[in-house]
């Protein structure tokens, strides 16, 4: 696993970044909510948009694979996370390793991303026989630690399954201690307000986190699709607009872990 770093500046975070060329991994939830009962969905494509104001609950997982694991068994783990796909209970799934680590306190190196329609239909993926057997046989024995967030996305603008070659930011939010909800909602228009003001987003989820058991106190978080890696380059050439919107909720944040990853596509999910 090599690693690169270099001075960078981004929404969110320090001017630190480190780029890792890492086996692709899928990202997994952990936490084992009430099983409810399996109802099969038509699996979406990356072309398939949302309707207006539909939902989706997000799902995010974020693994740091021990370091010196035989590149074998980090590609079993991706190949088995990228298989649960195939699930019709997801709308979207993609699993693979980050693209940069922008700003973070732990030095997670792969992540899974997927959306279902009902918080029931993320329940029910969690409790299945075929997503416990990846986590028990191919993720638990490579991982040093694992990251896991939701949240609700009120109303998707564009695809739901974002296509190959898409560039993705996350970022997740520790707040500090007894800050209010008005705080809390203050910073979410934030966040949702950065569309706006940047073209090369094409589409930006932000919420609060539902499951605390497995976030590791991040209660708030985001997700902005780019067309691709030059359009996530082309964020830095606006740092003083930039710089903006991270005073407006720099007061309230703890913590903060800021990562891009790239959709990879199916043929090219494995080493």
């Amino acid at each position: 696993m090599s690693l690169t770093v270099r001075a960078s500046g981004t929404l969110f975070s320090p001017q630190f970044s480190r780029t890792f060329s890492a086996p692709k991994i899928t990202l997994l939830r952990f936490s084992i909510p009430s099983p409810s009962r399996f109802t099969p969905k038509i699996n979406m494509s990356s072309s398939a948009s949302a309707a207006a104001a539909q939902p989706i609950v997000e799902h995010v997982v974020l693994f740091k694979v021990k370091d010196d694991t035989d590149p074998s068994k980090v590609n079993a783990m991706v190949n088995g996370l990228n298989g649960l796909a195939s699930l019709n209970l997801t709308l979207h799934l993609t699993a693979g390793p980050l693209y940069r680590t922008r700003s973070s306190p732990i030095a997670f190196t792969h992540l899974l991303h997927s959306r279902y329609s009902t918080k029931d239909d993320l329940s029910t993926y969690t409790v299945h026989p075929n997503h416990l057997s990846v986590v028990k046989d191919s993720v638990l024995p490579i991982c040093d630690d694992v990251m896991a967030v939701d949240w609700v996305l009120d109303d998707v603008q564009g695809p739901v399954a974002p296509p190959p070659g898409s560039a993705i930011r996350l970022t997740f939010l520790k707040l500090k201690e007894n800050l209010g909800e008005e705080s809390k909602s203050e910073i979410l228009d934030v966040i949702k307000g950065i569309k706006g003001k940047f073209a090369e987003i094409n589409q930006i989820s932000a919420g609060e986190n539902f499951s605390p058991a497995r976030a590791k106190g991040y209660s708030i978080a985001s997700l902005a699709v780019l067309p691709g890696v030059s359009e996530l380059e082309g964020l830095h050439s606006k740092q003083e607009l930039a710089n903006v919107e991270k005073d407006k909720v720099r007061e309230h944040l703890e913590s903060v872990i800021v990562l891009d990853y790239v959709v990879a596509s199916p043929q090219s999910a494995s080493l």
